[in-house]
């Protein structure tokens, strides 16, 4: 049916760099490091160039009292004939999405489907993406792709412009992403990440990776009446395991039953080039042709923690770490959002997310060639960023943002509130930035 593959060997760039999660050596390699260039030990660890957000969505509670909110991923809908008018598309997890106007207000909340039997998960959203221009009933509209990692499904939210709210247009029927029976699903090893972008052929795709395991998948997006619907076209399963120029084989280690997963995602609409977050080892890049994959991917940075042994304590759920043998790269895990800021055909810098230690790093969009260390501090008018997931950013110029909108995650949103149980209420939202701060603007 599907393609599926196993990969060979994969390299790492040669010019890319080099604890939440548990980490092990285990026994067999799946893919060979070498510790070579500015991803050795010793690599660039300059202090990051601090910037300020201009301003940020309300806050989020993850409680009962705040309907379950839990901030997670941004995308930037840019409204071409009125600009002042575009939106940012956030998933919530469990309490769906968030639509937000270029002042951070809340514009619309949208819950995710039920779950479909008792026994079954409820909806949860957990990334987001943007795909312009879908013919849908004889009409363009631009779409919200959203993935329901608590369904295994791909939804789709069609944007009234006119409005500036969403409309959902999934079809009822939409196929399960990587399982084939809802008990299956239930075990939530489901779609997770997403990125959209058109082949060489026009055609349109999401990239999707699923939770828990190593498995990325191409889907084609289909057009069926006034509603959308996908299938698979390509699968492939990356590697657990690495060996080190030591000798030693190393993994991440999860809790046990899963595996190293990938989530943040972006496509370079230009090159076609998939940039792949695997959240405990390092960020990939993986060409790909229309609905394919080619090739087996190259790791541009792996993580600071990248083969540092460790042994895992059932009693606390927490690994005991050894010494670090120095493989490793700059970003602490997790390694998580992506986005490109386009300044040219070719020009521009890809953002990555070192989330371990609240920073960002950025790369020439065309070579990788590691560029500049950030950080989203607090400012006059917000808090900063912490514990980021996802990110996004355009480069129209819009009211407040003259050189584009950055809106980047925070996994730590301040003040604090305390609860009625006394306690301080767990606290997300988004941060927006002019997108100049990437190029030192």
């Amino acid at each position: 049916m599907f393609a599926r593959h196993r990969l060979r060997p994969p390299e790492l760039e040669p010019y890319g760099p080099g604890m939440r999660r548990l980490m092990v050596v285990s026994g067999t390699a799946l893919a060979l490091i070498a510790a070579t260039g500015p991803t050795a030990s010793g690599a660039d660890a300059t202090d990051p160039r601090p910037v300020t957000a201009v301003l940020e969505s309300p806050a989020l509670f993850d409680d009962d009292a705040g309907g379950n909110a839990d901030g997670d991923d941004p995308a930037i809908w840019v409204n071409a004939d009125q600009p002042a008018r575009s939106l940012v598309i956030a998933t919530v997890k469990d309490a769906g999405l968030r639509v937000y106007d270029l002042a951070g207000h809340e514009r619309q909340a949208i819950t995710p489907p039920p779950a479909p039997g008792p026994d079954d998960e409820a909806g949860r959203f957990n990334n987001v993406a943007i795909l312009s221009d879908l013919k849908v009933a004889g009409q363009s509209v631009d779409v919200a792709v959203v993935t329901d990692r608590g369904h295994d499904h791909l939804r789709f939210y069609a944007i009234d412009a006119a409005a500036g709210l969403l409309v959902d247009i999934t079809a009822p029927t939409v196929p399960f992403a990587f399982n084939t029976t809802q008990d299956e699903v239930n075990e939530q090893a489901t779609a997770y990440g997403v990125a959209v972008f058109r082949g060489f052929d026009g055609k349109p795709y999401a990239a999707v990776t699923q939770r828990h395991r190593t498995t990325l998948g191409i889907f084609r997006i289909l057009v069926d009446g006034q509603q959308v619907t996908y299938r698979r076209t390509d699968t492939q399963v990356f590697p657990q395991s690495f060996r080190l120029p030591s000798g030693e084989t190393w993994s991440p280690c999860e809790e046990p039953g899963e595996d190293p997963q990938f989530e943040g995602l972006v496509v370079d609409p230009v090159t076609r080039v998939l940039y792949a977050a695997q959240e405990d080892v390092g960020f990939w890049r993986i060409h790909l042709v229309n609905g394919r994959f080619v090739g087996s991917g190259r790791i541009v940075e792996r993580n600071k923690e990248f083969g540092v042994p460790a042994t895992f304590d059932p009693e606390t759920e927490e690994c005991v770490f050894g010494p670090d043998p120095g493989f490793g790269g700059r970003i602490v895990s997790d390694v998580e959002g992506l986005t490109i800021y386009r300044t040219s055909l070719l020009g521009g810098v890809l953002l990555v997310s070192s989330q371990g230690d609240n920073t960002f790093y950025t790369y020439d969009r065309l070579t990788n060639r590691p560029l500049e260390h950030l950080a989203v501090v607090d400012g006059a008018a917000t808090d900063g960023s912490q514990d980021c997931d996802g990110a996004d950013v355009v480069r129209t110029p819009l009211p407040g943002f003259p050189n584009g909108l950055l809106v980047v995650h925070d996994g730590e949103n301040t003040p604090d509130e305390i609860g009625a149980d006394g306690e301080v209420r767990p606290n997300t939202n988004f941060k927006y930035l002019d997108a100049g701060v990437l190029l030192g603007g």
